[in-house]
């Protein structure tokens, strides 16, 4: 079972920081720690986003699963690499940064939003599928992809998902959710961002799927 997996088992969320800033980095990463929740994403528009990543990885170590969102180039791959990263998502199916990650020992989270792009990203070695935007994709799109993808195919939905519908994407074979504004905002106390991540957890076990 890879680090990717098993975090995934802790809780099925991932946590899209974005505006995260360097000096609330660990304080945020905690909360979300305190409330169960162990993936977390700066994506790369964010302020200094590779210090909040170097800050959080030094704090928790392997802990957590930790990795940069809107990851476009190669040279992002690299720099995401260097800070502690783990993994790479983009909202796109880029095959060179797919395989700038397989280089620099990353796993490759591309966005996609059709069966064709799914294949393709999985061809180039994706280790999970961001289904984006997910507002556009009801649950009953995943359950179809999932009956002619690959077995072990691991599809996030990204964008509309929150609290209130999270179990719903999991109950038809979500892996996992990436959770954004509807869990950590520009502005957000470390105990708001609690809460929030204690209400998500709690609706995402609820879900029939969930381990």
């Amino acid at each position: 079972m890879t680090k990717f997996e098993n975090h995934l088992k802790s809780a099925p969320i991932v946590a899209i920081l974005r505006g995260l800033q360097p000096r609330e980095a660990v304080e945020i990463a905690q909360a979300l720690v305190d409330g169960g929740i162990e993936i977390m994403e700066v994506p790369l528009n964010s302020p200094q986003p590779y210090e909040s990543i170097r800050s959080i990885r030094e704090a928790f170590g392997d802990r957590v699963y930790l990795g940069a969102g809107t990851v476009l180039s190669e040279e992002q791959v690299s720099s995401v690499a260097a800070c502690g990263g783990e993994f790479a998502v983009a909202p796109n199916c880029n095959r060179s940064v797919g395989a700038a990650c397989e280089r620099s020992g990353l796993d490759w989270l591309p966005g996609v939003y059709t069966p064709t792009e799914g294949f393709e990203a999985l061809a180039g070695g994706a280790a999970a599928l961001k289904l984006f935007p997910a507002e556009m994709c009801p649950p009953a799109l995943i359950k179809a992809w999932l009956a002619v993808f690959p077995q072990e195919t691991k599809i996030i939905p990204v964008g509309g998902v929150h609290a209130d519908n999270i179990a719903e994407y999991l109950n038809v074979g979500a892996s996992a959710a990436g959770i954004g504004s509807s869990l950590f905002k520009p502005g957000d106390t470390a105990d708001a961002v609690l809460a929030k991540a204690k209400k998500l957890v709690a609706n995402a076990e609820t879900a029939n799927n969930h381990c």
